[in-house]
């Protein structure tokens, strides 16, 4: 895992140059498709990539996309009507057959189909009508890392280049010199806090929501801490009833106009005895945080979130005496009918 982490940046720089021709061609079909609609397709890892992929089109585009489940296709075979839409699947291996079936579903429904995946030569690559590969090559911690931050960057080059948003895309260009460059090993401190921990919130909003998703997987996967992901916006609302003093929660801090309002979330769960950790830009006097480097663009900073936190969940599961590529009951691919 802690190699994986590490190659991320050459992973992206490689994606980044060889999918430039197809992102563009893909572009050129989407400005003549113009799509009203996007479905997601995906579970695990790459479902929390087509949730950032979610927000990026809803607020660089202002299109509607929303998750499809996979079951929907495989054990209901309910028909689908889906003229028009973009279908966007997302996945490491492209051999789950949900995943299989419901990306063939949507394509004889009438929604034009994209593969983000990995594996070129999988069932999924095959049956995708268009194709941006992830170029992470092999993965073989079972707990994905490269090849979730490659699907999340394939994501935000498709929707910059989509949207003819210069900014966007001139930041993108920087994240692997940025995901390359030396990482601070956490401190012992915030290891130990988090490790303690039997059973966290992971928190975010906006575009961090589904970096926050993610990390609680992790935490699970690695750790075997009992993390939930929740919005900011939906923690008060139910769940915050079971905070007691000492109570984990990790925040991650977005960088745009969800900010003031996850500060204002935060300090009320101080107030009932949660124990912070943040992941920002900067440090704070008064709550633990593990500190990024920013992205040239709001939207981008959480993939540099989740990639420094893949290294605190790696010293964490290290510290627990857990071996965080191989978890328990779990595997590499799963084949989910």
């Amino acid at each position: 895992m802690a190699q994986e982490i590490a190659e991320t940046g050459g992973v992206l720089a490689r994606q980044l140059a060889a999918n430039a021709p197809a992102t563009k061609r893909v572009v050129a079909l989407l400005l003549e498709r113009d799509p009203r609609v996007v479905v997601t397709i995906a579970r695990g890892s790459s479902d929390h990539a087509s949730l950032y992929l979610k927000y990026l089109v809803e607020i660089e585009l202002g299109i509607p996309c929303a998750s499809i489940g996979p079951s929907i296709a495989s054990l209901y075979q309910a028909p689908l009507r889906l003229e028009g839409a973009l279908a966007v699947t997302i996945s490491q291996s492209g051999r789950s057959p949900d995943i299989i079936a419901l990306q063939a579903a949507a394509r004889r429904a009438g929604a034009l189909t994209l593969a983000l995946i990995n594996d070129v030569e999988s069932p999924v690559a095959r049956g995708a009508e268009s194709l941006l590969p992830l170029h992470a090559g092999r993965e073989r911690s079972v707990a994905a890392t490269k090849s979730m931050i490659a699907a999340l960057v394939a994501g935000a080059a498709l929707v910059g280049e989509w949207v003819g948003d210069d900014k966007l895309g001139e930041a993108i260009e920087k994240l692997p010199a940025l995901l390359s460059a030396p990482a601070t090993r956490p401190s012992r401190t915030l290891i130990e806090m988090v490790a303690a921990a039997r059973s966290a919130f992971v928190l975010g909003r906006g575009a961090t929501a589904a970096i926050a998703a993610e990390a609680a997987l992790k935490l699970k996967e690695t750790c075997a801490i009992h993390a939930e992901a929740f919005s900011s916006a939906e923690v008060l609302h139910g769940p915050a009833a079971i905070v007691t003093p000492g109570f984990l929660v990790i925040a991650f801090m977005p960088q745009d106009a969800a900010r003031e309002g996850m500060g204002e979330t935060l300090q009320q769960l101080a107030r009932m005895g949660a124990h912070l950790v943040v992941v920002d830009v900067a440090p704070s006097p008064t709550r633990s945080v593990l500190v990024v480097p920013a992205a040239d663009h709001p939207l981008l900073t959480p993939i540099v979130m989740i990639h420094r936190f893949y290294g605190l969940v790696e010293a964490c599961a290290q510290a627990l005496g857990r071996d965080p590529d191989n978890p328990p009951h779990l595997r590499k691919v799963t084949e989910t009918t």
